[in-house]
């Protein structure tokens, strides 16, 4: 199977429609029209889907009706490839990614998020790989749901994350900043709490490979969007969000969830002259209108173009119609925007 390496690539509030979202009253995302699983939900019923048995059994009727609607997974990914190294996306659920990561060199394997352990075991057969670690980058059940059959298929396999959430099979807690070496593989884990409050991201070392960082950022960063705070605060999102841009430039984005065409659409309602926008967006739908994968991206290009990326920007905010106040701190002020552009998000979804 051929790998070619990817292309680079306040005042004035939104009024609430009628039939809006009550107070204490949330979504869970929506991607498909007439789709939504769950109706409009509140804490209790989230707890229960996080916390609880109920919520297993939710994700195991999410796999049963995937596997019947998308056989061969809801995109067409395309491997990554560098000398010595091979990042294979695999499609899962309706709009998922689990990702297998290789040492080409010793066949060994990590796998981010494996969703449906019946797609990622056929993905660990067909490359003739050992799968040695799984990376859960947090507990929901859409992340993590493939622990348990994927370690009793690979007794040598070790499961990873924070002891903050409740990951399924967890072996090996992690602390902010900590290393794992897989082969000739070497993962750091980076804590981001916000849409879990042991959320994690992964970044793979690439310079072995001669290859740019990978950022496996489950659900804290999307192309053109970002994950729901369900556990954190405006505050505490930005900060993740910080943490992520920190890794530079040409650090590749490869997300939780294929999301990119609907976020965009929201971006573009917000930045209406926002040239790079408007150019990843015709992109995308072309992408889309061929089930092809939109991922990676580039934190670069995710700056130009995803408004959670951008909450510094005088246009946005002017967009938005907010003004930052005498004496209030820029992170403040940030986070201010960010919660705006969430809320508005939200609704967006909603409709």
């Amino acid at each position: 199977q051929s790998c070619p390496r990817p292309a680079g690539q306040g005042a004035g509030q939104e009024p609430v429609k009628s039939g809006g979202l009550p107070e204490g009253v949330e979504y869970i995302p929506t991607r498909k029209k007439g789709k939504n699983p769950m109706k409009p939900v509140g804490v209790a019923w989230y707890s229960l889907y996080a916390r609880t048995r109920l919520g297993y059994l939710f994700y195991q009727r999410q796999v049963k009706k995937a596997r019947e609607r998308y056989p061969h997974g809801h995109s067409m990914p395309q491997p990554y490839c560098f000398p010595g190294m091979k990042i294979l996306p695999i499609p899962v659920l309706s709009n998922n990614y689990s990702y297998l990561v290789i040492d080409t060199g010793s066949s060994q394997a990590a796998v981010i998020d494996p969703s449906d352990p019946l797609a990622v075991q056929a993905a660990i057969e067909e490359e003739g790989v050992m799968l040695e670690a799984i990376f859960c980058t947090h507990k929901h059940w859409d992340h993590s749901g493939g622990n348990e059959v994927l370690c009793q298929k690979h007794s040598s396999c070790r499961v990873y994350g924070s002891a903050l959430d409740a990951i399924p099979r967890l072996t090996n807690p992690l602390a902010d900043r900590e290393k794992v070496t897989v082969g000739c593989l070497t993962f750091e884990a980076l804590a981001t709490p916000g849409h879990t409050v042991g959320h994690m991201v992964y970044v793979l070392d690439g310079s072995p490979f001669g290859s740019p960082p990978c950022l496996f950022s489950g659900d804290l960063l999307f192309l053109a969007g970002c994950g729901r705070p369900f556990e954190g605060s405006p505050e505490t999102m930005l900060a993740s969000l910080d943490v992520a841009v920190s890794l530079g430039e040409d650090t590749l984005l490869w997300p939780g969830h294929e999301y990119a065409l609907e976020c965009l659409t929201f971006a573009s309602l917000l930045e209406l002259d926002n040239s790079a926008l408007e150019q990843k967006l015709q992109w995308a739908v072309q992408q889309r209108q061929e089930k092809r994968s939109t991922c990676p991206s580039t934190l670069g290009e995710e700056q130009t173009y995803n408004p959670f990326l951008r909450t510094h920007r005088p246009e946005l905010q002017e967009a938005l119609g907010l003004w930052q106040a005498g004496g209030e701190d820029p992170d403040a002020f940030r986070a201010r925007v960010l919660k705006e552009v969430r809320r508005r998000k939200d609704l967006y979804q909603a409709t």
